[in-house]
């Protein structure tokens, strides 16, 4: 990883351990940032700080941080002030308690950061924490204060660095009261099984192949336009029949995911074929096939047998035959007289 900047000195408090850590920012922004301008005459529309008292712009270096009470009434409050909270969390980052992952609401994640050792001594307890959270399989919950305020956060290992997701406090979670809809339906055991079908036909999708179009869009319309050519036309949305009924669209959903993947599941097609195909419109199979079957097989044998049966006889006349020829070719003997006696 590039350097980056770090946003934060301070140190992990490890019950009596201190880890001396730099934070930086886990995630950047690759979103196109656009200018106001005055669409009259494209100038720069810019925001300029002004005290109120003076009618004057000011400088960054002259402006502090005030609270404005209930009557309007602006309490100073300066960085020391700040540093001066009697909270062990104003440089350290306290941890708490250790829990199992999964007992973080993902809800509650918020910005996320890595925690680099700082100097050559943080190696080792640095070190230390890294391998107990990966053998624990556990999370550490802890308190901090960054930017006027305390957090609250979870450190996790990422790969060989410590990271740690800024959450938000309990409190800041809204119920979700009145969202759910309000109207009792009954999801039927078909419809949860075309779901799962759709879902099996999807898939997984490993996230490092997922990427931005819509940002990729909005460059090549900029560079399009800077170069003096014409952006290029949106495609069509392909046109969808109204859906009337669940059990329809999830059916068309299965289908058309088939179709773009090019694969179709076995649990899919069983679940697909079930539902569009009704048992009643099935073709029952006449029993009157069987039997013109056996009949013929049988009218089959008989002709057999009677072929046989002549090719047989044929073959005993023609062994007659020639033992009749023979019979005919052999040389015939002369009969002796006999002698008369007186």
């Amino acid at each position: 990883m590039r350097q980056v900047r770090s946003i934060w000195n301070g140190a992990i408090s490890f019950g009596l351990v201190s880890i001396p850590i730099k934070l930086v920012n886990a995630t950047e922004s690759h979103s196109v940032s656009f200018r106001q301008i005055h669409t009259e005459d494209g100038g720069r529309i810019r925001y300029r700080k002004v005290c109120e008292l003076e009618d004057r712009e000011v400088a960054q270096a002259e402006i502090g941080k005030a609270y404005e009470d209930a009557d309007g009434t602006m309490i100073p409050i300066t960085d020391e002030d700040l540093a001066q909270l009697p909270i062990p969390t104003a440089k350290t980052i306290e941890i708490v308690a250790f829990v199992p992952a999964d007992r973080i609401d993902p809800l509650q994640m918020d910005a996320a950061y890595y925690l680099s050792a700082n100097g050559v001594p943080a190696a080792k307890p640095y070190t230390l924490l890294r391998e107990a959270l990966k053998r624990s399989r556990k999370v550490a919950i802890a308190k901090y204060a960054l930017r006027g305020r305390e957090r609250l956060g979870m450190l996790r290992v990422v790969d060989d660095v410590i990271a740690m997701h800024g959450l938000l406090w309990p409190d800041e979670i809204r119920v979700p009261e009145g969202v759910a809809p309000d109207t009792s339906v009954t999801v039927s055991d078909k419809e949860l099984d075309l779901a799962d079908a759709l879902m099996d036909t999807l898939g997984e999708v490993d996230l490092a192949d997922l990427h931005d179009d819509y940002r990729e869009a909005v460059e090549e319309m900029i560079t399009a336009k800077a170069s003096g050519e014409r952006p290029a036309d949106s495609p069509s949305p392909a046109p969808s029949g109204k859906v009337l009924d669940l059990m329809a669209a999830l059916e068309k959903s299965v289908r058309d995911a088939q179709e773009s993947r090019g694969t179709e599941p076995a649990g899919a097609r069983t679940a697909a074929k079930a539902e569009v195909t009704p048992i009643s419109s099935r073709a029952t199979p006449k029993q009157t096939t069987a039997r013109k079957s056996t009949s013929k097989t049988t009218k089959k044998t008989a002709t057999a047998k009677k072929t046989a049966a002549s090719t047989s006889s044929a073959k005993k006349s023609t062994q007659s035959a020639k033992k009749t020829a023979a019979k005919k070719a052999a040389p015939t003997k002369k009969a002796t007289p006999r002698k008369r006696t007186a």
